[in-house]
């Protein structure tokens, strides 16, 4: 028999996305991506997952508000690796930032995942989050990495295995609505931010 420490994982809520499914055009990605699920692994084994309601895309070194404007650095050297992987990023000294890598290796683009329907794992996503109201757990894309433990360690990962995954989700979104990113200071004008219409887990309606 095997030792407790050895436990298997349990199986994630869904079939891991693959690498393909983000090599598409990115504001194409994000709006496929509302409806799957964001999944990690709890020290217990079990897994804390919640629905994606809310994405923004970013693309290219042309885009003045993508963190690929003045081109390549280590802090954003993700962005420019194959799609499929993480790319997570601190920002304002407190904030972690979750991104999906998109379209082809070397081209410097991601979606950043906004908010999430909190469905399993509720008890450790309060405990880090220092609440139980579950349209304040994952309502936001820094609240969501807390909720979620999500740090600098699970950056450049990839996310069709391991211990942080994008699963396919069982629900749609019924209708997709679009407006501008959110918490920038230019390129306002590009309708890049995309959310699920008919959620009351979204940062801001």
């Amino acid at each position: 028999m095997a030792p407790k420490s050895a436990a298997r994982i349990q199986s994630p809520p869904g079939r891991p996305l693959p690498p393909a499914f983000y090599s598409a055009e990115t504001t194409s990605v994000a709006q496929a991506m509302l409806g799957h699920y964001l999944c990690r692994v709890e020290s217990d084994r079990t897994w804390t997952w919640g629905r994606i309601v809310e994405t923004e895309a970013y693309r290219g070194e042309n885009d003045p508000a993508c963190h690929a404007a003045s081109g390549l650095t280590p802090r954003n050297r993700p962005m420019y690796g194959p799609p499929g992987r993480s790319y997570v990023y601190f920002t304002y000294g407190m904030h972690y930032m979750l991104n999906a890598v998109t379209e082809a290796k070397s081209y410097p683009a991601a979606v950043l995942i906004r908010a999430l329907e909190p469905l399993g794992g509720l008890e450790a996503m309060a405990a880090r989050r220092g609440t139980a109201d579950t349209r304040k757990l994952t309502s936001g894309p820094a609240r969501l990495c807390q909720a979620l433990g999500i740090d600098l360690e699970w950056n450049d990962r990839a996310l069709d295995r391991g211990a942080l995954l994008i699963c396919r989700g069982s629900r749609r979104a019924d209708a997709v609505a679009s407006g501008p990113r959110i918490g920038i200071r230019v390129g306002k004008d590009r309708p890049w931010r995309f959310w699920d219409a008919g959620s009351g887990h979204v940062s801001r309606p």
